[in-house]
């Protein structure tokens, strides 16, 4: 009996000891198997990468995006091309003091068939005559008839003091300017239905010169964002003609609306600049904008500003040449007039 008992306990112990070793077969080779993921594993590893991956390109360029859009290109010739926009509400509660003055709706509009070739042709020789007597030092110039003031190295000069002046400056100059001021005038008036008298020509108005020379002083960077109101105070309706030609005359020096859609999104407008070229615009927040730097050759455009308020009219340019005519002196103050080239 003992000995079938001692039997029984025996192969019980050799069962346990076999039990034992396959537990431990089993467990190493579980432990093997982790720590090297098979091919189905490391597949799904990668397309959660990629999904994630996919995800945030999907929310970054949804969230933080800007599209582009041509108003007007220099190949186009634009009878009238407009956009409606919403009055910003500071400028829509500033313009409303003043009757016969508020837009119908606030907005932009560019054409051609405003100034004619030969009537800019005209302007041209004048800009180009004027900065024959002075040039920005970094390739923004600045040119006021209103004022007299020049650019001239890092500083500004009176035009209307320098002898030279007398020999450049003709009627024929001032009777188009004053004409070209006059029609640019009637048209802010008729595209956002003002009454033309209610408009008043307003400084600073100027001849610009864009070049790629790099910037000197603040007075040189007019490629910054900003809008007319809170430059100019005075401003309610700004208008450019331009002078020369995108992709002819110069690269770069595209005007650019910059539309804000919500937190991120934005639209960038373009306004490729031709010769006799109008675009005119409300002066409110609605209508940021800037100017590209220009990358190559000379750049000239006109900028002519109007105001609803009387306090800040002012009248045509006299071309005064006498000495004892009041202009600003050299080192005049001349800041942020070129933030509308």
């Amino acid at each position: 009996m003992s000995d079938g008992g001692g039997s029984v306990r025996q192969r019980k112990k050799s069962s346990g000891d076999g039990s034992g070793n396959r537990a431990r077969k089993a467990k190493s080779t579980g432990s093997s198997g982790s720590s090297t993921p098979s091919t189905a594993q490391q597949h799904q590893m990668w397309a959660r990468i990629v999904l994630m991956v996919g995800i945030a390109a999907i929310v970054y360029f949804t969230t933080f995006r800007t599209r582009e859009k041509k108003f007007a290109t220099q190949r186009e010739v634009l009878e009238l091309r407009t956009q409606p926009l919403d009055c910003s509400r500071p400028y829509l509660d500033e313009i409303s003091k003043f009757a016969g003055c508020i837009p119908n709706q606030c907005g932009r509009f560019v054409s051609d068939k405003i100034v004619s070739p030969a009537e800019a042709g005209i302007l041209l020789d004048l800009a180009r005559a004027g900065f024959e007597l002075g040039q920005s030092a970094g390739g923004a110039s600045i040119l006021d008839l209103h004022s007299g003031a020049l650019s001239k190295g890092t500083q500004f000069v009176n035009v209307y003091r320098l002898p030279e002046a007398k020999k450049l400056f003709t009627n024929q100059h001032i009777n188009v300017y004053r004409h070209v001021k006059a029609k640019v005038q009637q048209a802010v008036a008729d595209n956002f239905r003002l009454n033309v008298d209610a408009l008043h020509l307003t400084h600073p108005t100027f001849f610009s010169r864009l070049t790629n020379v790099t910037a000197k002083t603040i007075h040189d960077e007019y490629w910054h964002e900003h809008v007319d109101k809170e430059t100019y105070n005075s401003f309610h309706f700004t208008t450019l003609l331009y002078l020369t030609d995108y992709g002819k005359d110069f690269t770069g020096g595209r005007f650019v609306f910059i539309d804000n859609e919500g937190k991120h999104n934005r639209t960038h407008v373009y306004i490729e600049p031709k010769r006799a070229r109008v675009s005119g615009f409300t002066s409110g927040a609605e209508n940021m904008h800037h100017v590209e730097q220009v990358t190559g050759g000379v750049r000239y455009a006109i900028t002519i500003s109007f105001t609803c308020d009387r306090e800040y009219a002012m009248a045509d340019p006299k071309f005064a040449l006498d000495d004892d005519e009041e202009g600003e002196e050299e080192g005049g103050t001349s800041e942020g007039r070129m933030n509308e080239p």
